[in-house]
C-alpha cells in the first residue's frame, strides 16, 4: 500500500487509524483494471455499477477529447450548450412517458435531494405545507447525502449516527415476496395502512424501484411497484423512483419502472449515465409537478456549481447511444443466463444464505458478515476485483464482458465462498 495514501488520503466507509488494503492502479481497458504490480484484474463492479461499457472505451473517449477542445465547463446559470440539449432530448425519449423536465446535477446522492426538494416545493406551493415527509421501504439506499440518509434504512444506514440531525420518515416493512412471485397481501397491507394514516403528511414516496441496492441487494416483486403507484394515486402522494443503481439496462429492462410498467412522478439517474466516466445525474419529473413548483413564479431552489457540466453532457450522449447501438438487451441476458447458472451451485454451501440472480446483477448472500480484507485479498489473487460488504458477495459486470470473464469471475466468488467455510 502506498505509504502517502495510507496516512493522508481518506477512501469510503473506512477508519484512517485502520484502513481497509487498498490496490494502486496504473491504467485499465475493456473489463480488465490494471495493477500497478503488474496484476490483472476482471471487474466484477463496474466501478460501482457505473462502467457499463468498460474502461477506455474509444468511443467515449473520443466524445471526451472532442468536447475539451470547445469547453470544459460553464455554469449553467444564464447559459446553456448543445451536450446539454443533446442529453436532455435523449433522456426524455428514453425515460418512461411523461417525464419531461430534466435538471442536472453532480452525483446521484444529488439527484435525490433534488427529487426531494421538488416534492416539498410541489406542496408548498400548491398549499398543502403540511405534506412535507418522506415514506420508503426499509432496506433501501438513496445515498449519503442529508436529506438521503433520511431516506436510508434507519438500521444498516446512518440514522443512529447522526440522530436528531438527520429527519425523521416513515418506514413501511420491506417487500418480502419476491421478484418472481404473485404479491403477499402482507406487503400490500402494510404500505397502504402507512398511507392511509398519514398521507396528509407526506409528500412522496421514494423507492429503488425492484432492485434495493447497497442496502442489501434484495430483488422484490414488480406487483408492489405496480400498487405502490395506484396507491400513491389514490392518496394524492408523489412517487419517486430511484433508479441511479437500476437505470440503463442494468435489470434486464432499460428502467426497472418498466418490470411493473409504471411511470413514477419523478426519476432520478446517475451512475451508468456517463459510462463511468465523469460524475452526472439528473432528476426528470413531470408536467404536474413542473407546474406546481412554478406556480406564482415559484422557482427550483437548487443549483450546484457543476450542473450540466458539458464535459460529462458530451460523453453521457455518447454513452447512451454506445447503450442503444450495443443491443445492450442481449447482453444483460446472457449475463442472465449464465449468472443463474453459474452461481445457483453455490446455495448449498454452509456459508450460503441465499443466491439472487436478476439481468446482470449476481448476488450471494452469506449467513454471517463477510471479512472484506481477507475475501478482497482472495479476489486480487485470484485475478478479479470484487467489492463483498455486510453478508453480501455480488457481481455487476460491465455489459461488454465475455463468457469466459464472466466465468472466472464466477468461479472467483466460488473460491471466496469456500475459503469462508474453511475459515
Amino acid at each position: 500500500m502506498n505509504t502517502f495514501d495510507k496516512n493522508h488520503l481518506w477512501h469510503p466507509y473506512t477508519s484512517m487509524q485502520n484502513p481497509l488494503p487498498v490496490y494502486e492502479i496504473e491504467d485499465a481497458h475493456g473489463v480488465y483494471i490494471h495493477l500497478k504490480d503488474g496484476r490483472r484484474l476482471i471487474d466484477g463492479m463496474s466501478s460501482w455499477w457505473a462502467a457499463i461499457h468498460g474502461y477506455n472505451h474509444p468511443d467515449l473517449n473520443a466524445a471526451a477529447k472532442d468536447q475539451l477542445d470547445k469547453v470544459a465547463h460553464v455554469m449553467f446559470g444564464g447559459l446553456t450548450h448543445k451536450p446539454a440539449i443533446t442529453l436532455g432530448k435523449k433522456l426524455v425519449s428514453l425515460t418512461p412517458s411523461s417525464l419531461d423536465y430534466v435538471y442536472f446535477s453532480d452525483s446521484g446522492s444529488v439527484s435525490v435531494e433534488v427529487a426531494i426538494k421538488m416534492a416539498v416545493q410541489f406542496w408548498q406551493n400548491t398549499g398543502k405545507p403540511s405534506k412535507n415527509r418522506l415514506l420508503t421501504i426499509r432496506g433501501g439506499y438513496h445515498g449519503d447525502t442529508f436529506a438521503a440518509m433520511s431516506v436510508c434504512d434507519p438500521v444498516t444506514g446512518m440514522h443512529n449516527l447522526f440522530k436528531g440531525v438527520v429527519s425523521e420518515q416513515y418506514f413501511a416493512p420491506k417487500p418480502l415476496t419476491r421478484f418472481d412471485e404473485p404479491l403477499a397481501i402482507e406487503d400490500k397491507n402494510s404500505l397502504e395502512a402507512i398511507l392511509k394514516k398519514h398521507h396528509k403528511n407526506i409528500a412522496a414516496m421514494i423507492l429503488e424501484p425492484i432492485v434495493q441496492g447497497a442496502g442489501g441487494m434484495w430483488f422484490y416483486s414488480s406487483e408492489y411497484l405496480s400498487v405502490a403507484r395506484k396507491l400513491c394515486d389514490e392518496y394524492d402522494v408523489l412517487l419517486i423512483a430511484d433508479e441511479i443503481a437500476t437505470g440503463f439496462g442494468r435489470t434486464g429492462k432499460l428502467f426497472a419502472c418498466e418490470h411493473a410498467d409504471i411511470t413514477p412522478d419523478i426519476l432520478c439517474v446517475g451512475k451508468a449515465l456517463t459510462g463511468g466516466y465523469v460524475s452526472l445525474a439528473a432528476t426528470l419529473t413531470n408536467e404536474r409537478v413542473m407546474s406546481g413548483i412554478s406556480l406564482n413564479g415559484g422557482v427550483l431552489m437548487h443549483g450546484p456549481t457543476f450542473m450540466a457540466n458539458p464535459l460529462a453532457c458530451a460523453i453521457a450522449s455518447a454513452n447512451l447511444e454506445l447503450l442503444i447501438n450495443n443491443k445492450w438487451q442481449n447482453c444483460v441476458s446472457k449475463i442472465e443466463k449464465q449468472l443463474q447458472a453459474e452461481l445457483s451451485v453455490y446455495i448449498n454451501l454452509p456459508a450460503v444464505a441465499d443466491v439472487r440472480v436478476l439481468g446482470a446483477i449476481g448476488v450471494v448472500e452469506t449467513k454471517s458478515v463477510v471479512d472484506v480484507a481477507i475475501l478482497q485479498k482472495c479476489f486480487v489473487d485470484s485475478g478479479v476485483w470484487i467489492r463483498p460488504f455486510g453478508k453480501l458477495v455480488y457481481l455487476m459486470p460491465p455489459y461488454i464482458i465475455q463468457a469466459e470473464e464472466l466465468n472466472r469471475l464466477t468461479s472467483a466468488l466460488g473460491k471466496g465462498l469456500e475459503a469462508l467455510n474453511n475459515s
